[in-house]
């Protein structure tokens, strides 16, 4: 028996309608779209240029240009770790990463605005990952994502779909910030990052329209070669970055792996339970929401709106978020990106296999990653996020008891640059349509629970109790 095809037995590929070769594809596909995290997230985590005289996570005797190649090593270990449990123990095509706005509060609230030790903030990382261990394993958090009302949960998939696509058309220079609107088209005809990057969008249109194998992957990797032979060839400066730097490796992540101990010590109970808390709520829903928008798109879901055997997955995002926080980095979670390998056709464990390799094996080539521009890669955000927008309609937009909760989904997300809150919009406000509506009988207890915990969690998020606390 060939190794295709006992990989093929091992993760029931041809049962569920795949073959070994779309799965590598699918795998392929999904590392391109989320290797941006390697750069990322060290960057975020050392990096603090917003708040003046905070160094982020700073470790004695090393340069921060050292500690962000130790982070990179440690995002890339604690990526391989979860989404290897993922591909083994739930068997789905879903990939697990540090998770973006995650160590964004992790660096900027928890460390820079609140002055918490950075060893606090890994300890604090830690213990969400116990407590989803065992609410996983009792149960609790597959149920809890099951009295999501349905309106929400048909509204997640276009919620994610305009949430990629904003974080895509970002990379790519053609949406940008404005201090009187927010954000603003950006100065397309002058910027060669933005003219390369649409230039690249719509041949992966073209080739997603007409239906070629592989065609996310080859519009990435022809985007990526088109802005190194106009670098190369002198056409665009080479300060356009057009193409992507490399930096060397420091594989020695001891002064990270294991910190989170000493992070107990001296700890203030209260300010450490909200931090604790709001890590678990940004983390739960975060996740619950990817899986739920990513098995939309991959058509998991059954009559109900709910992912079969979720409990698994949910698992492997805990394990992920424990193993991440003992090696030295911020909460791990299922990625949205995983919908570009779901949409290149991953159906199986063993998508996520080929995540886990990619990102072992980047670890050697210092790192992959780093090959692919960033805008050449979030291209593939742009398109799946097109297509996931045909997730609304499932949405019944004519009962207007349904229309509010989704469209509130759906509207926040991208807004707020969150699927937590999204979600969170969506569930606070059901229970109170469906009661001004007279439809007391639909809404149950467990509900109405999530609207109350949601209420509570905000304001503990947004008035300011968790600087008054430190």
């Amino acid at each position: 028996m060939g190794l295709s095809e006992t990989l093929a037995n091992y993760f029931d590929v041809h049962k569920h309608g795949s073959t070994v070769r779309t799965e590598i594809l699918a795998g392929i596909t999904t590392f391109l779209t989320m290797s941006y995290i390697v750069v990322v997230n060290p960057s975020l985590l050392t990096d603090q240029p917003y708040i003046e005289g905070v160094d982020g996570i700073a470790i004695a005797g090393y340069t921060p240009g050292e500690v962000q190649s130790m982070l990179a090593v440690v995002t890339i270990l604690a990526a391989a770790i979860a989404t290897t449990v993922m591909a083994f123990y739930a068997n789905r095509p879903f990939a697990q990463a540090p998770g973006l706005g995650l160590n964004a509060f992790f660096a900027f609230t928890v460390v820079g605005a609140l002055g918490v030790p950075w060893q606090t903030a890994l300890a604090a990382v830690f213990v969400e990952g116990i407590i989803f261990i065992a609410l996983t394993a009792a149960g609790a958090r597959e149920a809890i994502i099951k009295v999501f009302p349905e309106p929400v949960k048909m509204a997640v998939g276009t919620g994610i779909g305009l949430f990629l696509a904003i974080i895509g058309l970002q990379a790519m220079g053609i949406v940008v910030d404005d201090t009187a609107t927010l954000i603003t088209m950006g100065d397309l005809a002058s910027n060669p990052v933005a003219i390369v990057s649409i230039v690249g969008l719509f041949f992966t249109f073209a080739l997603y329209a007409a239906n070629v194998p592989g065609s996310i992957i080859i519009g990435i990797v022809g985007t990526s070669l088109l802005g190194w032979g106009l670098t190369v060839s002198g056409v665009v400066s080479s300060e356009a970055s057009l193409v992507a730097g490399s930096s060397a490796a420091t594989y020695d992540i001891t002064p990270l792996a294991g910190a989170f101990i000493s992070g107990f010590g001296n700890v203030e109970a209260f300010s450490f339970a909200l931090i604790v808390i709001t890590f678990f709520f940004v983390d739960f829903f975060d996740t619950a929401g990817t899986l739920v928008g990513v098995g939309q798109a991959g058509d998991f879901l059954d009559e109900n709106g709910d992912l079969p055997d979720i409990d698994k997955p949910l698992m492997a995002d805990a394990v992920g978020t424990t193993a991440g926080a003992m090696l030295g980095t911020s909460t791990v979670t299922t990625y949205i990106e995983s919908a570009t390998g779901v949409e290149e056709g991953g159906r199986t464990g063993l998508t996520a296999l080929v995540v886990a390799l990619l990102f072992l094996g980047s670890l050697a080539i210092v790192p992959l990653a780093t090959a692919i521009p960033q805008y050449a890669s979030h291209i593939a955000l742009v398109v799946i996020g097109v297509v996931m927008l045909r997730n609304v309609v499932d949405v019944a937009w004519d009962d207007i008891t349904v229309t509010i909760p989704a469209g509130m989904t759906i509207l926040v997300m991208p807004f707020t640059y969150s699927i937590a809150y999204g979600i969170a919009a969506g569930i606070v406000s059901y229970p109170l349509v469906k009661v001004a509506a007279g439809e007391y009988d639909e809404v149950s207890a467990g509900q109405w629970g999530l609207a109350v915990a949601f209420f509570l969690y905000f304001v503990i998020r947004t008035s300011g109790m968790l600087q008054a606390q430190v």
